[in-house]
């Protein structure tokens, strides 16, 4: 596998992503690659600096690079020789397997769209979360930013996506799906969450188990908990502010460190035809190791194939 980093993307690039990358290829296999796109004097005095073989990498040059501010559409267009834009080149031409970043998300999402395109019958790709649970385990909340709005079908299609992530990559049997919603009746909801249900409620395409309240997120009620993506960001930002909080205060164990953004290392776009990793802005050298360690677990997973293969014999019929 050739996974490439974005090694100029991110708040603290270039020395974290090339500090992540070297721990990152101690634990890869020996038949695995990182491929580090972006301005070769850089990364070849971060090496040095950190005293590595540069050829335990390979190298892609790349003179430009995507601002967190730009506007995502334009940026691609009017920087073709930014790291994204080179990196979403070299996985359109199958010179990499799979493209991890913790630069512009909305750029990243745009190139994922615009350069190796949805999966035939995915309406909206989406990105998701990990929530630790207080069992021991792990639940993904889906979306979270990616489609602030939302319609019951394209709702549907996240409980598909989910599930089948849920299951090969972080190997949870019969994933539990459940949506989002202010009560655990049937008729709860705005309109949104109660048209969802009835797509929801008798299929057979994952494993439904009902409405979800927020105060039950984290009791192992569900492996797989379905919003939409500005609800998902709201729920996931409250998270992410309490932790900090919380360690500000010193007031952690176990379970709550868990919730380190570190831990994850990113999410992957969900419903393209092929490997994507989106890293948080503030990645440090432990978060981005564990995002080109998730991108080579996505691809192993052969995600996206598995998805096209749920899409063809789906229940409900989704208008595209």
């Amino acid at each position: 596998m050739r996974v490439g980093l974005d090694v100029m993307g991110g708040d603290f690039a270039p020395a974290a992503t090339i500090a992540g990358a070297i721990l990152a290829q101690k634990e890869l296999s020996p038949t695995d690659r990182i491929v580090l796109i972006g301005d070769k004097h850089v990364i070849l005095d971060e090496l040095l600096r950190h005293k590595c073989d540069p050829s335990v990498f390979d190298f892609v040059q790349a003179h430009e690079v995507i601002g967190m501010g730009e506007h995502p559409t334009h940026a691609i267009i009017r920087k073709p020789d930014s790291s994204i834009s080179i990196g979403f080149k070299q996985l359109k031409n199958k010179k990499i397997d799979a493209f991890a970043s913790a630069g512009s998300s909305g750029a990243m999402l745009v190139g994922a769209i615009y350069s190796v395109n949805n999966i035939q019958g995915v309406i909206r790709p989406c990105t998701s979360a990990v929530l630790p649970q207080e069992n021991g385990g792990l639940s993904l909340l889906l979306d979270v930013g990616t489609n602030p709005d939302a319609k019951p079908d394209v709702m549907y299609q996240f409980g598909l996506l989910g599930s089948i992530t849920s299951n090969n990559v972080y190997k949870v049997a019969n994933p539990r799906v459940a949506l989002l919603n202010i009560g655990h009746e049937e008729g709860k909801g705005n309109l949104l969450s109660q048209a969802t249900y009835q797509l929801m409620k008798e299929t057979k395409d994952f494993n439904f188990v009902g409405n979800i309240e927020s105060r039950d997120l984290l009791r192992n009620k569900a492996d797989v908990i379905v919003c939409d993506g500005f609800t998902g960001n709201i729920v996931l930002k409250n998270i992410e502010g309490m932790f900090r909080i919380m360690m500000k205060r010193g007031l952690t164990d176990d379970y709550f460190a868990r919730f380190n953004y570190e831990n994850y290392g990113g999410t992957p776009v969900l419903g393209i035809n092929s490997t994507v990793i989106l890293g948080h802005g503030i990645s440090n050298d432990i978060a981005i190791k564990n995002m080109l360690l998730l991108a080579r677990d996505v691809y192993q997973a052969k995600l996206s194939q598995k998805i096209k293969r749920a899409l063809a014999r789906v229940s409900v019929v989704i208008r595209d």
